[in-house]
């Protein structure tokens, strides 16, 4: 199996070099990965004591965040390697201040995986959630660089718990911790022959949490809102959209208004979404000069102020649930006290599960459902309320992890 999984490997990156040419994501993830050797070599010297983290993408780099910055906040002569696997992720963070640098990971080659840790003086690496390479973790092993998951989840239907999954057992079972999300995934590495685990819980409640300590104020937003209620709907898709916008055309009063954050920012796609609502429409990009206040709708053509804006929130609509890869993050308008609404695609996510369980999240399957929930928050303001305190409560009931797995770690002695 290990033959043909390199014999694979290294023949994916022609084959991705090839693809690059027609396809400007791929572009990204075969340029990213052009220089990353030479890179690495001019940011870190033979004597920089290192930690690795590894993210797949945007989601896994908010799990590692509080980690990243304990790390950086309790042992400041340790330097922060961040790499990406997605361009999604890289893109997004590739200035973040947290880290001494990022990058692209370079392709699971055997030759890859040996020539990025031999130029590294690496003092641990950090795997976050999921993502198991084999090179790397195997090249890890051979130079004794400590190895953990932080975050992690395991499911039944992984094949490191297959019966032919043997290969790939070997190489989890040479990481040296997993600090994982559930006692579930617990249970099924024990099964396997692995007993270093700990539950530590989910870090992404520990970042949530920091949100709401931080400032959130966004003049405009707050100017837009005008202590009216408002629905604010995050990383909506076109099947959100439609539903939402069959609600704020035949069903919304006067008195509530929306802040429409699309996962899909091009213009056209912005353009047929607010061509395709009756009420008065006002976009980011284009809110200059404008009276905010006199608008009923807010469509965000722009990233990184999401967050910021579940705080004038009085109800929050999470987006992706209608889609393949299922509903996207509900802890980040969780924290803040809010009831949510979601589409039906949530299994995958624990958090979701557990929100809808808790009744602080409900999930819909189509126009009707959306319409009649949307309408029971607008009218009535002690369910709403009482639902997003179930919200609020699940996530301060469930802060924690980022402690215990820094405790677990031990790389710095307290003074």
């Amino acid at each position: 199996m290990s033959i043909i999984y390199n014999i694979i490997s290294s023949a994916a990156w022609q084959i991705l070099k090839i693809i690059a040419i027609f396809n400007k994501k791929m572009q990204l993830f075969v340029q990213g990965r052009a220089t990353v050797f030479e890179d690495l070599k001019k940011v870190f010297s033979p004597t920089d004591k290192i930690v690795w983290f590894h993210c797949a993408s945007l989601g896994e780099f908010e799990q590692g965040r509080p980690i990243m910055e304990q790390i950086k906040k309790d042992c400041p002569h340790l330097k922060i390697l961040l790499t990406f696997f997605s361009p999604s992720g890289y893109e997004v963070r590739k200035n973040y201040n947290g880290a001494d640098f990022i990058c692209y990971l370079p392709l699971d080659t055997k030759q890859n995986a040996r020539k990025f840790i031999n130029s590294l003086n690496l003092e641990l690496a950090v795997f976050v959630k999921y993502e198991f390479w084999p090179n790397y973790l195997t090249q890890l092993k051979k130079q004794q660089v400590k190895t953990v998951l932080v975050s992690g989840v395991f499911r039944g239907n992984q094949v490191f718990f297959k019966w032919y999954g043997g290969w790939m057992r070997k190489v989890l079972q040479g990481m040296n911790f997993f600090f994982v999300q559930d006692n579930a995934s617990k249970l099924l590495l024990n099964k396997i022959g692995i007993d270093q685990v700990t539950v530590a819980g989910d870090t992404r409640f520990d970042r949530v949490f920091e949100i709401t300590q931080q400032d959130n104020y966004i003049d405009f937003i707050e100017e837009f809102v005008n202590d009216s209620y408002v629905l604010v709907a995050g990383s909506t898709w076109k099947e959100d959209e439609e539903l939402l916008v069959n609600y704020i055309n035949n069903k919304a009063t006067e008195k509530e208004k929306f802040i429409i954050a699309p996962h899909n920012i091009k213009p056209d796609d912005i353009k047929k979404l607010q061509e395709s609502i009756c009420k008065k429409v006002v976009l980011y990009s284009e809110k200059e000069g404008e009276t905010l206040k006199d608008y009923q709708v807010f469509i965000v053509d722009t990233i990184g102020i999401l967050t910021k804006i579940y705080n004038v929130a009085s109800v929050a609509y999470i987006g992706g649930g209608f889609t393949k890869s299922g509903v996207h993050n509900v802890l980040e308008p969780a924290t803040f006290g809010l009831p949510l609404v979601i589409g039906p695609n949530y299994y995958k996510f624990n958090e979701a599960i557990d929100l809808v369980a808790e009744k602080g999240c409900f999930s819909i399957r189509n126009t009707e459902e959306l319409n009649l929930m949307l309408v029971k928050f607008y009218q009535e303001n002690d369910y709403r309320n009482s639902t997003g305190k179930k919200s609020f409560s699940y996530v301060r009931n469930n802060i924690g992890a980022t402690q215990i797995t820094i405790n677990n770690l031990q790389l710095c002695e307290k003074n």
